[in-house]
């Protein structure tokens, strides 16, 4: 692969799993970074994302709903997550799972090894000013 790349999704190769197309962005584009999938529900009802944790990798992992509504188990809690809701979960002990609230249902899932510290070229005084999660819970 050249430096980069640009395609549409539907281009990329699918994999059907009970009810699920799976797009292994990751393995497609050979990243070494992070992992990153798209999975679309095929019907209302279907697993999107099994339950699991991630204790063993060790990994921090997002969710992002791209399309329709899925409801999330996340912790013992549930959440009814539409288009443009983030699942941010942080500690890779946390058992999570997604199913489809409707055909359609797309999720972005990214994730990697928790670390000390990510390594962004983003200077400090980029975020000046910006909120954090512990910013709002130390408030509380």
């Amino acid at each position: 692969m050249a430096g980069y790349a640009v395609m549409p999704i539907a281009d990329l190769p699918s994999i059907a799993e009970e009810g699920v197309d799976w797009k292994p962005i990751q393995h497609f584009f050979g990243l070494t970074a992070f992992g990153i999938n798209r999975y679309r529900a095929t019907a209302a009802g279907v697993e999107l994302v099994g339950d699991h944790d991630e204790a063993e990798g060790r990994h921090e992992e997002v969710y992002l709903v791209l399309e329709g509504s899925v409801r999330f188990e996340v912790a013992g809690e549930t959440h009814v997550c539409e288009a443009g809701t983030v699942v941010a979960v942080k500690d890779p002990g946390v058992r999570r799972r997604a199913v489809a609230l409707t055909a359609g249902a797309v999720v972005l899932a990214v994730g990697n090894r928790e670390a000390e510290r990510f390594e962004t070229t983003w200077q400090p005084h980029h975020f000046d000013g910006v909120p954090t999660l512990a910013d709002e819970d130390a408030a509380e």
